[in-house]
């Protein structure tokens, strides 16, 4: 629930270019055409006495306590939906006034719970506020509580409960619910003094089509809705604006806090990516950093089957800095190497890069975005000349027509979901190109104009049907190739995209969506307006990930729907520091500003600053680490808070790497699946224990802020400079800020980011430097970053992974709301209680022919390997298709992918494997050694514990 203060009731949606200019209290003021009377009132320094207004939602008028005295006009207009008008003379206090509002506020009053000194909003509620700031000091009539007592508090909700005695129907929460976040769950039940606000059909919350996204309890003026945290702490003592660290959309949140402990997570107005919204995860899931399963000591062991022993820093240090500086001499200096984590912060990951290049004497270095986006960076460094999304989030709110590619927002980004839905709900077209279902297909008042529902592994060859019927049919932008686009590119690419055999008709067979339907969402593409793509890991995680990048890139280009508001290409980051993960340099080809290791000159900068040599070859891919260490060549390895056991394809391969090191240090807030076969344990810290920067999907640098100290003593920043220091390479930063210092002077587009800057703007776009001071919230505007836009050729090319008698279904694989990524955070969270296992989603057809029945144990077997899932039998597929997530480790999603992997970037092809269903009575083999080599481990783990205490 937000405060009073914060609360900024009445602000227009938009600025209209007329203004009017009226009297409020005989004050003239002025303001923008069709601003609230309301507003005026505030921007005339007067507060107008309101409960149903909010800034976040439409003016609805309901609580009759903003009224106001108009001249020349009949009654009590409510001030929150009257608008402004040129020469109106406005009276907001007057003894009628007052005693109206009194006489509006005693009717609140008398129907609700006389409790105030025991309500856990006390001192921070909307309702008690008002009944001050009108004056009211009795209630004459009595209240009769017996049909509120009578009424039970709903606490099915894990994270909020609902005290019907306590509502006032200002129905500030259904509006939320509908306006915000596009649920539609909530409505208004009963008439007159019944009335109370009803989830879903007149069940629990957790039983309706709630999202938990807390939009509701945000917008509660009373403790109708309330945080059960809140509940069982009471209110906090101080607040911190940091920045979430689940997905790439970068919630900024107050973080408030009672001493070191977290009261709640309040989404933060304003926040530039989310606007004061939120989702479960970043609004409630946030249980994970004070769970009883942090590991808070340094441990080592010899090999991976002797017991853990808990150790000092000192010794954990020392002892992994030992140990690569032995295999080093034994096995050559390029023989270890160390993986960036895009869940820790930029300066985090660059201090792991500078680490592998300065302490390790090589470039092998490389992280997660290896296995989601590495096909972005290339594709649009290619076509666009810079390796990131074109747009802000706030930019969808001016498109037309919307295609959503390989991406599932309202699971995998739900803040940006709630924000294209509401677009949507205002006019926008959408297209949807999934071989699922997704939501945005069909949604409350949201549907889809087009769902090109492919086969997985198509999309090459279904964009370059979208591209044919753009370049056949006269539909390109001529006037923008020609200012904007490399001319003899695009002529090859306009002669390529013409071929018959690139037609919807030819290219149907092959994708199995009709031409007629791809001919639809073509023509509305290229001819509906402003339209932006927006893209996940349905695009980028596939043989030909790059090749998809860049023909959608080439579908922008062609269409001039590059460089302004409402377009452009969007890559929608997985996790939070993906895109950040990427500038700092953490692939072995690159460093910080995606500068390539061979240029003489960048590694010069690099050379002097830290005063080393920097190699000029690339290092190993993280799927060469894998090999160089199953052959021999490669021994030791510092991942810093990734899980590439669980995370990465083909698990029994990484697993047999990992077993081949000799010394793996592994840097995390869990004993998580990769540290089970580490040798050197170094506890990490949460993002609620650091300072620092993340940078979201749309290029936003933001600060995170400590909000606890780090529960093991380090935040990881420290940790890395201690084993470099160790390692006899010196690093003395005494603050975050000043290795962000030295980011911004070695890498060009971050030469204007500061911590001080940041601090006054609240976030940065980059490229901030001189030439774009206040950073650069859309690309490509008066040109491309490469001068011109370059088409690229993108011929389909069928993956080798394929479906035959044997593994006759195509299983692809995904994310849900209420979990994420490996779950290791929302498993140790009441997040579990929407989805407690990862399923296998199979269509009806599928299901029949195999005698497979909704929740029967079903045995998924490929190539790679098979483990044993339940069945969820489904609409959403189309037959032959089958979906899973990989939220929980004993589920083995990927034990069965395979190693195949993209071209140009060897992103893993986590979308397609040809795989067998068919039901089963017991678990895999897989699973039963995962279940015992997991039940030696906590042995081995338990162990060190008792051998400690």
């Amino acid at each position: 629930m937000k405060s009073i203060d914060d609360i900024d009731y009445g602000t227009p949606r938009s600025e209209a270019e007329r203004e009017v200019t009226l009297e409020i209290d005989g004050v003239a003021v002025t303001v923008p055409a069709g601003t609230s009377v309301m507003r005026a009132a505030m921007e005339a320094g007067t507060q107008v006495p309101k409960l149903c207004a909010t800034d976040s939602l439409e003016p609805f008028g309901s609580c009759r306590l903003c009224l106001v005295e108009i001249e020349g006009r009949r009654g009590y207009p409510a001030s929150c939906t009257t608008p402004a008008e040129a020469g109106m003379k406005v009276r907001t206090h007057s003894p009628r006034l007052a005693e109206l509002r009194r006489g509006v506020m005693e009717l609140y009053i008398s129907d609700h719970p006389l409790d105030c000194l025991t309500c856990p909003t006390n001192g921070n509620c909307e309702l008690q506020d008002m009944a001050g700031a009108v004056g009211l000091r009795e209630v004459r009539y009595g209240f009769d509580g017996a049909s509120h007592t009578a009424m039970a508090k709903d606490e099915s909700n894990p994270y909020f409960t609902y005290d019907p005695s306590k509502c006032i129907v200002c129905n500030r929460c259904v509006r939320a619910c509908e306006e915000t976040q596009g649920t539609f769950a909530l409505t208004i039940g009963g008439r007159g003094f019944e009335a109370r606000v009803t989830a879903g059909t007149g069940g629990s919350f957790m039983d309706s089509d709630c999202v938990s996204c807390g939009a509701c309890v945000q917008a509660c003026p009373t403790a109708t809705l309330t945080e059960t945290s809140l509940i069982r702490l009471g209110q906090a003592e101080r607040s911190t604006v940091t920045t979430c660290a689940y997905c790439g959309v970068g919630c900024t949140f107050k973080a408030e806090t009672k001493g070191e402990e977290v009261v709640r997570m309040v989404p933060y107005k304003d926040g530039q990516a989310n606007d004061g919204h939120a989702c479960v995860k970043g609004r409630f899931a946030w249980g994970y950093a004070t769970h009883q399963d942090r590991m808070l000591k340094p441990m080592i062991r010899a090999r991976i089957t002797d017991p853990w022993r808990e150790v000092s820093w000192e010794e954990a240090i020392a002892y992994a800095a030992g140990q690569f500086r032995r295999i080093q001499a034994e096995h050559g200096r390029d023989a270890i190497g160390g993986i960036v984590s895009s869940r820790c912060t930029n300066e985090e990951g660059y201090l792991v890069q500078k680490l592998v290049r300065a302490a390790f004497g090589n470039n092998n270095v490389d992280t997660c975005a290896r296995v989601c986006h590495s096909p972005t960076g290339y594709g649009l460094k290619q076509t666009l000349g810079e390796s990131a999304g074109t747009q802000t989030f706030r930019s969808v709110e001016k498109a037309d027509v919307v295609m959503v590619i390989g991406a599932n927002p309202t699971d995998g980004h739900p803040v940006f979901g709630s924000r294209l839905k509401k677009r949507l709900r205002a006019g926008a077209r959408l297209i949807v190109v999934d071989p699922r279902r997704i939501d945005l297909v069909e949604t409350p008042h949201v549907r889809a104009d087009y769902h090109l529902q492919l086969r997985p592994g198509t999309n090459v060859a279904l964009l370059s049907a979208l591209a044919h019927v753009i370049v056949t049919e006269g539909l390109l932008d001529e006037a923008f190739i020609a200012a904007r686009c490399e001319d003899r590119a695009f002529q090859q690419w306009r002669d390529f995209a013409s071929l018959p055999e690139n037609s919807p008709e030819a290219t149907a067979d092959v994708t199995g969506v009709p031409a007629e339907t791809v001919r639809g969402a073509a023509r509305l593409y290229a001819t509906g307006g402003n339209a932006a793509i927006y893209y996940g890991l349905g695009v980028t995680e596939h043989a030909q990930g790059s090749t998809a990048v860049m023909a959608i890139a080439n579908l922008a280009m062609a269409t001039g729907n590059v460089g302004r508001e409402g377009v452009g290409v969007n890559p929608l980051r997985g996790q939070n520091n993906v895109q950040g993960s990427c500038d700092m340099g953490s692939f072995p080809h690159e460093l910080p500003g995606y500068r390539h290791v061979s240029d003489a000159t960048t590694r010069g900068l690099f050379e002097s600053a830290w005063n080393v040599d920097i190699q000029p070859e690339p290092g190993l891919r993280i799927p060469n680490m894998f090999e160089a260490a199953l052959a021999g060549s490669f021994k030791g390895l510092y991942c810093q808070g990734e899980d590439i056991v669980q995370s990465d394809p083909n698990t029994q391969h990484v697993a047999a790497a990992l077993s081949a090191m000799e010394c793996i240090v592994v840097q995390d807030i869990f004993l998580n699946e990769t540290a089970k076969y580490a040798h050197v344990f170094l506890p990490g810290s949460s993002f609620l224990e650091k300072d620092g920067t993340f940078t979201n999907a749309e290029r936003r640098i933001s600060r995170v802020r400590r909000v606890m100290r780090p529960r093991a003593g380090y935040a990881d920043w420290e940790v890395t400079m201690l084993l470099s220091n160790a390692l006899g390479y010196a690093m003395d930063y005494r603050h975050p800020s000043e290795i962000m210092d030295e980011i911004a002077r070695l890498t060009p587009t971050f030469h204007g980011v500061s911590y001080d800057r940041l601090d006054e703007l609240g976030s940065l776009q980059w490229p901030c430097n001189d030439a774009a001071p206040q950073g650069t919230p859309i690309m490509h505007v008066d040109g491309f970053v490469r001068g011109k836009g370059r088409f690229m050729i993108t011929r389909y090319v069928a993956t080798s992974e394929r479906v035959n008698r044997r593994y006759p279904l195509i299983l692809t694989t995904g994310r849900i709301l209420s979990q994420y990524n490996v779950g290791a955070q929302t498993r140790r969270t009441d997040n579990v209680r929407w989805h407690d296992e990862d399923r296998l989603e199979i269509h009806p057809h599928d299901a029949q022919e195999r005698g497979i029945r909704d929740g029967d144990w079903v045995g998924v077997h490929s190539r790679a390997g098979e483990t044993v899932l339940r069945a969820l039998v489904s609409e959403r597929m189309q037959p032959g298709v089958v979906y899973t997530t990989f939220h929980f480790p004993e589920s083995g999603a990927n034990v069965i992918t395979t190693d195949n992997s993209d071209w140009a970037t060897n992103c893993p092809e986590y979308k397609v494997t040809a795989v067998q269903v068919m039901p089963v009575a017991q678990p895999s083999a897989w699973q039963q050694q995962y279940r015992d080599f997991n039940e030696r481990q906590l042995q081995l783990l338990q162990a060190a514990g008792a051998e400690a205490g």
